[in-house]
């Protein structure tokens, strides 16, 4: 890989581990810590980077899929039609090239667009049948929400039974909100009863549909606004304008305001319309949606992998203020990061006291030169906790000094003591201790997760609350929980709680039960060994039968020895006949190696991390309460003469688009246990490329490579 792909990958992945992050506090606890302006800066760099590095593209990035999952202390409900989100602009100079690109994909046609207002609420979808509101449900991950039927139905103005002859089916999207009034109000009630203050109307908006008790959500000042639809039969609209007048006759609340245009002027001049008249709404709008009139027009468009190519969003400027930085703390992430958060003077921004920022990193300080008693600009873009954007210079005081940010933190991890380390991949200091209690819910998500041990009804929310509530404090005490704790666990808080059920608990004590004996490749990959990740821990798993054997494998150390001992040609020989006949190595056929070299199935980097993992006293005495536990891995051992007569043995794959029937990690799984490999990148080294609807590069790539190209029926048939 050369230098300039290989620091792409690292910037790539840590891209993607923040939008993650940012993406389930936004969708999964309505908690962002960032505004929406950070956020699509860094979505951009992403998208920006894959661009250039196509082949670094993966189906799990966040460009790929919307994000955010449901919610498992609700039912979940399938979208009849995908609810995907929209590219976010700040600069009218892109809502320009967007109207020019879309001319350009249809030319000779005039496009009318719709211009709207973007609520700054929860996105939501309500299913009406012959008129009757059936059930509604959040927008989820774009495909699967979250049932919020009885909480919906709470929201007055929402109709349970449609005006007139109602269509067949017709589901509707819109954004649920709570007016700016109710908001002021609801917060002066919780101030008078000691209770913590909503953020902002968004977020008192999410917390109130996503509350298990719908009373709680019956007692706030809830609205909707439909702006859209999703699946409907029996009526036929093919304009989006003759939405808004088929809504209100149906009854159901829409846009009071909306523009069409057919030209970028025309789109501009709307934009600021809508920019000096939206502050007198009841509720608020933080942008502008600009969208393809006829629905004709949107089908030839199409979509990206996440957004459709006919609709942009137009975000307003954020508001930004100055204020004093009073001083500069440390807090430990879930993955053990260390991010530093500036203690501000108390300042009104958008309607809301602010006393705290995020400073991102330690770089962040120094390249904005940032220092505990500056006068600082901070921006609340989104209603959340401000970002600061620039220092003051001219109003620092003399005394300042550069914040050493290792020095503050004594060189050690605030919560827990333990030592820390420059992580270069994520440009920040992260905390050693795996023990870390700041680190407990992001072990027990990874460790919980679908393509881990699958226990995916302790994630989100509830992995907080397990941790909180000192139930869990590393992943293993999930097997000495008994239905009776986890049932009576609290969601919610003490003023408004949300219980998780005995109905839920019940299921989740059986998943957990169930992992007791999952598959060794799926422990080893559960136990966020460094280094290892799904690929590597079922190469693993092949060649060990239990995983005791894999902590002291003689593999592994012989990797490392074969490496240690390269000047030695005789003992070189000699481990690497062992690896050899043992399977776990094959000759190199590479032209450069003319020493005769072998190519081992992990590297010494990962041999060395997992015998260090359990080599530990952390890893033994996790090994022994495994034991204790009753956990016993199912072993996936294959024997060298059947490795090697497995259909799919020494072959590689690339898996791109969308298959039929199929997903990918399911085609993956089949190729893996049938002896081959999956990579993400297409090479000359590659045997075949698994293709599905809407490839992408790495299609073109094979083309150009000249390498194989399989439809699923193929596959089908291989395997």
């Amino acid at each position: 890989m050369a230098k300039d792909e290989a620091q792409a990958a690292k910037r790539i992945a840590q891209l993607r581990q923040e939008i993650k992050e940012h993406d389930r506090r936004y969708y999964e606890e309505a908690a962002p810590t960032i505004s929406d302006r950070e956020y699509d800066r860094l979505y951009k760099e992403l998208v920006d980077l894959e661009a250039k590095f196509p082949d670094l593209v993966t189906p799990d990035s966040p460009t790929q899929r919307v994000g955010g999952k449901p919610l498992q202390a609700f039912a979940q409900i399938q979208h009849r039609a995908p609810m995907l989100s929209l590219d976010n602009t700040y600069s009218e100079d892109e809502v320009a090239n967007f109207y020019k690109r879309i001319t350009r994909l249809l030319p000779d046609e005039e496009i009318p667009v719709v211009i709207e207002p973007k609520v700054d609420g929860v996105a939501v979808s309500v299913m009406y049948e012959n008129g009757r509101l059936k059930y509604a449900a959040t927008r989820g991950d774009g495909l699967v929400g979250d049932d919020i039927t009885q909480n919906i139905k709470t929201i007055r103005s929402v109709p349970q039974q449609l005006r007139g002859s109602a269509p067949k089916v017709f589901e509707v999207r819109g954004e649920a909100y709570l007016d700016k009034n109710g908001f002021k109000k609801l917060n002066k009630e919780r101030e008078a009863a000691g209770l913590p203050l909503f953020a902002n109307p968004r977020n008192a908006a999410a917390g109130s549909l996503k509350h298990l008790d719908p009373k709680i959500a019956a007692q706030r000042p809830l609205g909707m606004v439909f702006y859209g639809t999703g699946a409907v039969e029996g009526v036929d609209v093919d304009l989006h304008s003759k939405i808004f007048p088929l809504f209100k006759k149906l009854g159901l609340p829409t846009h009071e305001n909306w523009w069409l245009a057919d030209s970028v002027e025309k789109v501009l001049d709307a934009i600021r319309e809508l920019d000096r008249i939206r502050h007198d709404f009841p509720y608020e709008t933080d942008g502008a949606v600009i969208k393809v009139d006829a629905l004709a027009q949107r089908e030839r468009l199409g979509f990206t992998a996440k957004s459709p190519r006919w609709a942009i969003a137009y975000k307003y400027a954020a508001e930004r203020v100055e204020t004093k930085l009073l001083d500069i703390i440390v807090q430990v992430g879930r993955t053990g990061i260390l991010t530093p958060v500036a203690m501000l003077e108390p300042v009104v921004v958008s309607g809301s006291t602010v006393s705290r920022a995020t400073l991102h990193n330690e770089d962040e300080i120094k390249r904005k030169d940032i220092r505990i008693g500056d006068t600082v600009v901070i921006e609340k873009a989104g209603e959340v906790i401000p970002a600061v954007v620039e220092v003051v210079k001219s109003k620092r005081p003399r005394n300042a000094k550069p914040f050493d940010f290792l020095k503050h933190i004594h060189g050690k991890c605030p919560v827990c003591g333990g030592e820390v380390r420059r992580d270069p991949q994520f440009v920040a200091w992260r905390c050693e201790n795996l023990q870390c209690p700041a680190q407990a819910t992001r072990r027990l998500e990874f460790f919980a997760a679908r393509g881990a041990l699958d226990i995916e009804s302790v994630g989100g929310i509830v992995a907080d609350k397990l941790v909180e509530r000192g139930l869990v404090r590393e992943p293993l005490d999930l097997f000495e929980l008994k239905v009776e704790q986890l049932g009576k666990l609290n969601l919610g808080t003490e003023e408004n709680p949300r219980i998780f059920g005995e109905k839920n608990a019940t299921k989740a004590i059986q998943a957990i039960e169930r992992a007791r004996t999952f598959p060794l490749s799926r422990w080893l990959y559960a136990l966020a060994i460094p280094d290892v990740g799904k690929t590597t821990a079922t190469d693993l798993a092949r060649f060990h039968q239990t995983i005791e054997e894999v902590a002291s494998s003689k593999l592994l150390r012989d990797v490392l020895a074969y490496h240690e001992t390269k000047g030695d040609k005789e003992a070189t020989k000699e481990i690497a006949e062992r690896l050899i006949k043992s399977g776990f190595a094959q000759p190199s056929k590479s032209k450069i190696d003319k020493q005769g070299g072998i190519v081992t199935e992990v590297g010494p980097v990962v041999a060395k991390s997992v015998l260090d993992f359990f080599g530990s006293s952390a890893g033994k005495k996790m090994l022994q309460r495994m034991k204790q536990l009753g956990v016993r891995p199912k072993s996936e051992k294959v024997s060298a003469k059947k490795m090697a007569e497995l259909p799919l043995a020494g072959k590689t794959f690339v898996l791109t688009g969308t298959l039929p029937s199929m997903t990918r990690e399911e085609a993956s799984a089949k190729i893996e246990a049938l002896g081959g490999h999956v990579s993400g990148s297409v090479s000359k080294k590659t045997d075949y490329v698994l293709a599905g609807a809407e490839a992408g590069s790495k299609l073109e790539k094979a083309k150009e490579l000249g390498v194989p190209i399989i439809d699923e029926p193929t596959f089908r048939k291989m395997v």
